[in-house]
C-alpha cells in the first residue's frame, strides 16, 4: 500500500440511504457498486458496516454480503426507539475505532439524517477526514457543511434511476423510521439508458478498457487538488476492479496502455516527480469532444424535427449509438450521459426543461 493513501472507514444508516434511495430515485434494492467504486477513487476501503433490521432488507442483505460489508444487525423495536438504537450503536462504533485504530485517516458516513452531525464534527475535531454520502432528496441540509467532502448517490457514476425534479422535489423528513414494504416498489422508467455491458468491465474490447481508465481518471481528478500520477490511477482502477490487467488487452505495462490512450488522443501524459509515474490528464485538444457535443445537438434536432416535439432525454443515448456506435461519455470524463446532458446546455447547445407529465427532461435546440 501506498503511504499516501487514505484508509477509510465506511459506516452505512443503511435504512435511511435504502429508503432514499428507493423514494427519490426508484432505486430498489439500494446499489452499493457506486458507492464502492466512489470511495476506492480515493483511497484503501479498511472497514465497510453497515446498521440495519435486515429482516426488512432481505435482498439487500446478501447483495452487502457479497460485496464484503460487515451487517450489524439492531432487533426490531417499536416506533423511533429502533432508530435511535441503530443512530447510537453506529456512532459508538464510529468513535471507539476512531481511537482503536489511529491508522484509520477517513471516516465516510452514509446517510441523509442530521443526528450524525455531532458525529462527524467530533470525527474531524479528532483529525479525521470526514465524506459523507447521501441521497439528495433526503439529505439534511446540516450535513454537507459538517463533512470535507459530501458524494450525493444521485450523481454517482452508474447510479441509474429516475431524475429527481431539481425545483419541485419535495424532501424527506431526515429522520427515517418508516420500514420498506413487503411489496416490491415499481421503478419508473429510467431518462437515461444504462450503459452496455461492455463499458462497465475492465476486461474485453479497447472500448472496454478506455471506459475504466477515463472514468477513473475523471473521478481522481474531481477529487484531488494536485495532479494524477500514473501509479495513483492504477491502485484506483485496482481497488474498483481488482481482476483488472492490462495484460489482458495486449499490453506488457499500464505505462503502454496510457501511451496508446495518449495516442489516441484520449488522456494526455507529462513527466511527474518520479521517473516513470508520469502525471495523467485529459487533453487540451477538445477536437473529439466537439464532435460528440455537435452528434448531441444534432440528434435532438432530428428527432424535434421528425416528431414535432422536443425528445425526451430518455433514449437519446440510444439514438446518438445509432449514428455513433462507439460513443461514450465517458470517454470525455462525464459521470453519465445527464452529466453529459447537462454539460451540452452549460454550451448553449441545448435547453433542457423537466416535464411533470412525462417524468422526464425534454430538450430542444437552439
Amino acid at each position: 500500500m501506498a503511504p499516501e493513501d487514505e484508509r477509510i472507514a465506511l459506516f452505512l444508516d443503511y435504512e435511511n440511504l435504502a429508503i432514499g434511495a428507493r423514494d427519490g430515485l426508484g432505486v430498489s434494492p439500494f446499489d452499493f457498486g457506486p458507492v464502492a467504486d466512489a470511495l476506492a477513487e480515493r483511497g484503501r476501503v479498511v472497514t465497510r458496516r453497515a446498521y440495519a433490521d435486515w429482516s426488512s432488507f432481505d435482498e439487500d442483505r446478501r447483495l452487502l454480503a457479497r460485496a464484503q460489508v460487515e451487517l450489524i444487525e439492531i432487533p426490531q423495536r417499536i416506533g423511533g426507539s429502533r432508530k435511535n438504537a441503530a443512530d447510537i450503536k453506529m456512532a459508538v462504533d464510529a468513535i471507539e475505532l476512531a481511537y482503536e485504530r489511529e491508522f484509520v485517516t477517513t471516516f465516510a458516513i452514509g446517510t441523509g439524517d442530521s443526528d450524525f452531525t455531532p458525529l462527524m464534527h467530533k470525527l474531524r475535531e479528532m483529525d479525521k477526514r470526514v465524506i459523507g454520502i447521501g441521497v439528495q432528496s433526503s439529505t439534511s441540509k446540516l450535513l454537507p457543511a459538517a463533512c470535507d467532502e459530501f458524494l450525493f448517490y444521485d450523481r454517482l457514476p452508474g447510479v441509474e434511476g429516475r431524475p429527481v425534479p431539481p425545483k419541485t422535489s419535495r424532501r424527506r423528513p431526515a429522520a427515517a423510521t418508516a420500514t420498506l414494504a413487503a411489496e416490491p416498489v415499481p421503478v419508473e422508467p429510467e431518462p437515461v439508458a444504462a450503459p452496455a455491458a461492455e463499458e462497465t468491465t475492465a476486461g474485453g474490447s479497447d472500448t472496454d478498457v478506455t471506459a475504466v481508465v477515463t472514468s477513473t481518471l475523471a473521478g481522481l481528478a474531481r477529487a484531488t487538488d494536485g495532479p494524477v500520477r500514473a501509479s495513483t490511477l492504477k491502485r484506483a482502477i485496482l481497488r474498483k476492479d481488482p481482476t483488472f490487467d492490462e495484460g489482458d488487452q495486449g499490453f506488457r505495462g499500464f505505462g503502454e496502455l496510457l501511451r496508446h490512450l495518449e495516442g489516441r488522443g484520449v488522456l494526455a501524459l507529462a513527466p511527474g516527480t518520479a521517473a516513470g509515474d508520469p502525471e495523467v490528464s485529459f487533453p487540451e485538444d477538445t477536437s473529439a469532444e466537439d464532435e460528440a457535443f455537435a452528434l448531441f445537438a444534432t440528434t435532438v434536432r432530428d428527432l424535434e424535427a421528425s416528431a414535432g416535439a422536443p425528445p425526451q432525454l430518455s433514449g437519446l443515448k440510444d439514438q446518438m449509438r445509432k449514428r455513433d456506435p462507439g460513443f461514450s461519455e465517458k470517454r470525455y470524463g462525464f459521470n453519465g450521459f445527464l452529466s453529459f446532458a447537462r454539460a451540452a446546455r452549460a454550451r448553449d447547445l441545448v435547453t433542457m426543461d423537466w416535464d411533470e407529465g412525462r417524468g422526464d427532461y425534454q430538450l430542444s435546440v437552439y
